[in-house]
């Protein structure tokens, strides 16, 4: 899946005082992989993970593993079934393009023996750049829906500029291209600019990594034009904004009419660029990071045109290494898989294949993926939580004591107008304009990509879809569009260990309950909560109640900033703030939906453990993972989520937390009742 979708999406983890449980239910909470002998009110993850963690070794596959990949991995296999059972679908079908696809991927050796070929047009075009207007106009056939993404296939994607077309923020009639700064062949500004040794042995690493791709696409002295590339790279990541900066959206709503380009970010032939991009006729843009515009515009007149064709070249062997021979794939590997993440061998082809299968035709195979394993009682099942948990929303938002009748307005109204998905979107996207021809693994990544790219080049000029989805329905994960006011929850997540129709409500409460609860949060949190209910950007707040809500917000930062994962480390509170407002926010309402579904009962013992019990532990395991170091150290960088291990902590902004496990006031979790935020 992809790390990061845009600043505009925001997605996605018992006691001492029972006496000899019994081990865990096939259904239920897996109270061998507890450690008791860690009190919960010192570290609940460990208290409810510990054991687990003991006997888990990550696959060497994989930076990471937890009961989210595991979860992955089930539905990678069904998927995998269902596209190979494709291949032998009508010629000329939906279903036959899936199949195709994914064998044309699958054929190693054919792909081996087409050896560079199928990257001579790129090479050319890049070697015919004679001047800066040719330039611009190569990297306007760049321009992509996606932008410097390191994805499920251990993979690195890196384009100048990326492009995200969506609501606009001021009028939310009309779709708006949005574009985000790119160009970065490492994951974010400070993997470039801190000079801490840890980071500087990373640099020396990919210097080598794109030297050796260099030499693979025939280069000479390869060594010192790689070395020419990362200083282009590193200036390039001077003029970027860091993590958090750019997830501020007042900062990102920068409208430049097109006329504008030219003066505010000189440099780029700006003509040139757009016509070449297919953008030629349009007036107005979003720039998100305007800085980062000017300043890689500014580069391209700057830098000689001999660095940025090596430049170009090392990113097309790069961004096409999935489908050119073993010998790309795997240097690919050596620095993406093995160097960033820890992972000690690639994946497996065929969970390659399925990655990109489902990059490239996702909901087609989505469309064969619920009708054989998303049963229509399950998504009534999900519907059922999801409108209980709104409820709970609507009631504590009701309740609220420090918020004014006007603003409590304004916020049910918006909760009111939440379109949620669940399982899977209303109208199933069409590919009948996708070409995936047999055997050309190359052309079919090359023309999925462009496919995409005009699929939301085409949404420019029509009405707004509040229906689209930005997630496969094989997707284990779920997203909150705060612009469109609308959240996915992808059918793969609606299943166990996550959703289990076999096991007590109140578990799945506590695990995708919490999930529901947070993205439904998510139109609430210090992002989402500066959109109204039809998704503009305004301020519906009184200075007041702003005022109570930015007080809370900062005291969760503090919370957040001092989490240490490493020494010196600290998590970032502000660059994690709103996925730590929905989770608190979020668990707190899937809590009182599961009393509230109680009729004012108490849930029955299960496994020797109280209903709050069972709720408080199901979310805790729902967090299990373990992460390797370099990919954990990349995370608190460059994501906006905490890592999984911390946000179990969430519970001690609970009052319910504290009676459930006899937490005590002197041990390490412990929040005095004034200390506990509560936003919503």
């Amino acid at each position: 899946m992809r790390r990061y979708l845009s600043p505009l999406a925001l997605c996605l983890a018992v006691p001492a005082l029972v006496a000899a449980p019994p081990k865990a239910a096939p259904h239920g909470l897996d109270l061998t992989g507890m450690d008791r002998t860690v009190a919960p009110g010192d570290d609940f993850f460990a208290y409810a993970n510990g054991a687990w963690v003991k006997r888990t070794e990550i696959p060497a596959d994989r930076g990471s593993y937890g009961v989210g990949r595991e979860v992955a991995d089930l539905t990678d296999r069904r998927t995998a079934a269902l596209i190979q059972a494709a291949s032998k679908a009508p010629t000329g079908s939906e279903l036959r393009k899936i199949g195709d696809f994914y064998t044309s991927f699958m054929a190693e050796k054919a792909i081996d023996k087409k050896g560079l070929s199928p990257l001579q047009p790129t090479f050319q075009a890049i070697g015919a750049i004679q001047g800066r207007q040719d330039l611009a106009r190569y990297l306007g056939t760049t321009l992509r829906a996606d932008v410097d993404v390191l994805n499920a296939t251990q993979y690195h994607t890196a384009n100048f500029l990326g492009l995200w077309v969506a609501q606009d923020l001021d009028e939310p009639t009309r779709y708006a291209p949005f574009l985000l700064q790119g160009g970065l062949g490492l994951p974010e500004r400070s993997y470039y600019l801190d000079p801490s040794e840890g980071m500087a042995a990373v640099r020396t690493q990919y210097i080598t990594h794109v030297a050796a791709m260099l030499k693979l696409a025939g280069l000479s002295d390869a060594l010192s034009h790689a070395t020419a590339v990362v200083d282009l790279e590193t200036r390039m990541a001077r003029a970027h904004l860091g993590r958090e900066e750019s997830g501020d959206v007042q900062k990102g709503n920068n409208h430049w009419t097109r006329a504008e380009f030219s003066a505010k970010a000189p440099g780029l032939d700006w003509d040139a660029f757009f016509a070449a991009a297919g953008l030629s006729k349009q007036a107005v843009f979003v720039v998100w990071q305007p800085g980062a515009v000017t300043g890689l515009s500014a580069l391209t007149t700057e830098v000689p045109l001999d660095v940025w064709k090596d430049y170009l070249t090392f990113h097309a062997i790069q961004h096409w290494a999935p489908v050119l021979p073993k010998a790309v794939a795997d240097q690919s590997f050596a620095f993406y898989g093995k160097v960033l993440s820890g992972a000690s061998r690639p994946l497996d082809r065929w969970k390659t294949g399925v990655a990109l299968t489902n990059e490239a035709l996702g909901e087609a195979v989505g469309k064969a993926y619920v009708a054989k394993y998303f049963p229509p009682s399950e998504k009534a099942r999900a519907e059922r939580m999801v409108s209980n948990i709104k409820a709970a929303f609507r009631i504590r938002i009701e309740h609220l004591d420090w918020m004014s009748p006007a603003t409590k307005a304004k916020a049910l109204a918006k909760l009111d107008a939440l379109k949620v998905g669940v399982g899977y979107p209303d109208r199933w996207r069409d590919y009948r304009g996708l070409k995936v021809t047999a055997g050309d693994a190359f052309g079919n990544l090359q023309r999925a990509e462009r496919f995409e790219y005009e699929r939301n080049l085409a949404k420019l000029g029509q009405p707004i879809d509040r229906t689209e989805w930005v997630m496969n329905p094989q997707l284990v994960n779920a997203v909150n569009l705060p612009v469109m006011n609308a959240l996915n929850f992808p059918a793969a997540i609606l299943q166990p260990p996550f959703f289990d129709p076999k096991r007590p409500m109140v578990m799945d409460y506590g695990a995708i309950g919490a999930v529901i609860g947070h993205e439904i949060s998510h139109s609430f949190d210090d992002s989402g909560s500066l959109f109204d209910a039809s998704g503009k950007l305004e301020n519906w707040w009184t200075p007041e109640d702003l005022k109570h809500f930015q007080a809370s917000a900062d005291q969760l930062v503090r919370q957040f900033d001092a989490y240490e994962p490493f020494p010196g480390l600290h998590i970032k509170g502000k660059q994690t703030l709103g996925e730590n407002i929905a989770d608190v926010a979020g668990l707190a309402a899937a809590y009182d939906a599961y009393r509230l579904s109680l009729g004012g009962k108490e849930a029955p013992m299960v496994q020797g453990l109280t209903g709050d019990q069972q709720f408080f532990l199901s979310y805790a395991q729902s967090w299990r993972e373990k992460t390797r170091e370099p990919l954990l150290r990349q995370q608190i960088l460059t994501d906006g989520h905490a890592p999984a291990s911390f946000r179990p902590y969430t519970v001690r902004n609970l009052d319910a937390w504290y009676p459930a496990f006899q937490v005590k006031a002197d041990q390490k979790l412990y929040l005095a009742p004034a200390d506990r935020v509560k936003i919503w």
